[in-house]
């Protein structure tokens, strides 16, 4: 039997006790286990219709595991038994989470980095299946890995169709084309379950019950809470983090997320998207800040900070606000789901839509579309090219720049690190988050681009005001041509960096971009910096 466990103190204690009364009387957990589309307002009735399928989706997804265990049992009498994901968002972070926890090997091709990509595709082809995971196909990331993948494939002769699995909604482009081109099979979704809330979908269980975990497990784990998450009762753990997330006053919207000891892998990554996307609008929201036990946010008592933990047997101390959770991976999984939507309907905003994730995509588009122009900088320094505002950009060295650009956080605000970098090649990079957390004397956030911009990136635009954001950007020593497109790999994270940037700019957000003609360099000299006082 799943069991949930939830305790809270301080603000969040405080937040359940003044909300939960009416969200009982309200009847918001067996509305929305009603699927009411009503419960956020009725300016997002109409979203809201077609995105509750995942608080009752376990007859659909239980009726796909035997045909996940039948193609995984053909796949590995042809000795196929590599399982690359190509996807973004909830279609690749839920699906990681999923495979670390089971201990089985998934490999994520969730970035447009061409040395990331090229080192997916350097070893084990014959061993390997690609699933190709979007809501329509049309995402950008995910066709380009597609492409270059499905090309690798045929120059070690290998015949694409027989290695390409499609994951998608009825009817979208990629299920025409896929079908047409008769790929090795295609597992269609529920529509109704937005990206960000698929895990217990064909999303998260085709790729990790390929790779060999037991995805009818982790439904029974899920479902054996169900009831207890839609019950009108106040020991409801959903309702109370829900509560807890989104009902302190003033709000704590900085969620300091630790793992300790809770027995899942990157589960905090995971909720980040889930939370940082449904709630980063309207000038509010919330704002996961993903850190390892003993850095610097975890001791802090700012009053917009609120210390998540999660914990397994050995719980450390309290905090002296927050909440404590422990539970099963699927248990969790829906757990954390319900209490996003009620933590939305308590700020006032529409959890299943993320009206600022376009705008990224069409200005990279726009860039893509225009002749590549050649990189300028403001200036140079320690070998790393600058560009942003004057006052930190002209500082005299490195360290100076670093100081100034946490400078301009407020005193309610926080800076986010956006690396369009090789999440694995440059993993040395993401230390120096606690250290920029230690300067700035904020929280920090740290994203690999492209794939934050399927999570953070809503929150950064649509979301309080208060960010100053440090982009750092690198070449390559190579560079992958797209199959089929005007484009290759370098040039279109490059297009989605600038992208992006641009947005940020526009929405009247600080943006600082740290360019490493060598990366390796670049990122000790960041490093360095970073250190210095």
């Amino acid at each position: 039997m799943s069991t949930l466990g939830l305790s809270a103190t301080g603000s969040a204690l405080e937040a359940i006790d003044r909300h939960l009364p009416t969200l009982l009387e309200d009847r918001v957990a067996s509305r929305l286990g009603a699927q009411d589309a009503g419960l956020w307002g009725e300016a997002a009735r109409e979203e809201s219709a077609r995105r509750l399928g995942w608080i009752d989706l376990f007859e659909d997804s239980r009726a796909l595991v035997r045909h996940i265990d039948a193609l995984s049992r053909e796949l590995r009498a042809e000795g196929v038994d590599r399982v690359v994901l190509a996807g973004m968002g909830g279609s690749s972070l839920a699906p990681e989470v999923i495979a670390a926890t089971a201990g089985v090997e998934l490999e994520v091709l969730d970035s447009t980095d061409p040395l990331q990509v090229s080192r997916a595709l350097e070893r084990d082809l014959e061993r390997t299946v690609l699933v190709v995971s979007s809501k329509s196909g049309s995402t950008v990331e995910t066709d380009s890995q597609r492409r270059v993948v499905e090309a690798a494939f045929r120059e070690a002769g290998i015949d694409p169709r027989s290695r390409l699995v499609a994951v998608t909604d009825p009817g979208s482009p990629l299920h025409a084309e896929c079908e047409s081109a008769g790929w090795r099979a295609v597992f269609t979704a529920d529509p109704t379950v937005g990206g960000r809330f698929s895990a217990l979908t064909a999303f998260g269980l085709v790729p990790t019950g390929l790779a060999g975990v037991d995805v009818a497990a982790l439904l029974d784990d899920a479902e054996a809470v169900r009831d207890v998450l839609t019950a009108d009762d106040a020991d409801n753990p959903g309702l109370q983090l829900g509560a807890a997330l989104g009902g302190t006053v003033p709000l704590r919207d900085k969620l300091v997320f630790t793992d300790h000891g809770s027995g899942i892998d990157g589960l905090p990554a995971w909720a980040e998207q889930l939370i940082a996307e449904s709630t980063g609008k309207d000038g509010t929201g919330l704002l996961p800040v993903v850190v390892a036990d003993g850095d610097p946010e975890t001791g802090w008592d700012a009053p917009d900070l609120l210390q998540v933990q999660l914990v397994g047997e050995d719980a450390p101390a309290a905090p002296a606000h927050g909440v404590q959770v422990s539970g099963s991976l699927g248990a969790q999984l829906l757990l954390w789901e319900v209490a996003t939507a009620v933590a939305g309907r308590l700020l006032g905003i529409n959890p299943f839509d993320q009206p600022d994730v376009e705008a990224a995509k069409t200005a990279a588009r726009s860039l893509l579309d225009a002749p590549a122009r050649e990189r300028t900088a403001d200036r140079t320094v320690d070998g790393v090219e600058l560009s942003g505002p004057e006052a930190v950009v002209s500082a005299a060295d490195l360290a100076g720049v670093l100081r100034a650009a946490a400078d301009l956080v407020p005193e309610d605000g926080y800076l986010a690190v956006h690396a369009y970098l090789s999440r694995h090649d440059d993993a040395e990079l993401e230390e120096v988050r606690a250290d920029l957390a230690r300067l700035a004397g904020r929280p920090v956030t740290f994203g690999w681009g492209p794939r934050f911009l399927h999570s953070t990136g809503q929150f950064h635009k649509g979301g309080p005001a208060v960010g100053v954001f440090l982009q750092v950007t690198g070449d390559a020593d190579l560079d992958v041509e797209v199959p089929g497109r005007p484009f290759s790999l370098g040039r279109l994270i490059a297009a989605q960096a600038a992208g992006d940037a641009r947005v940020l700019a526009e929405h009247g957000r600080p943006v600082v971009t740290l360019h490493l003609p060598h990366r390796a360099a670049g990122i000790d000299a960041i490093r360095t910096a970073a250190r210095a006082r």
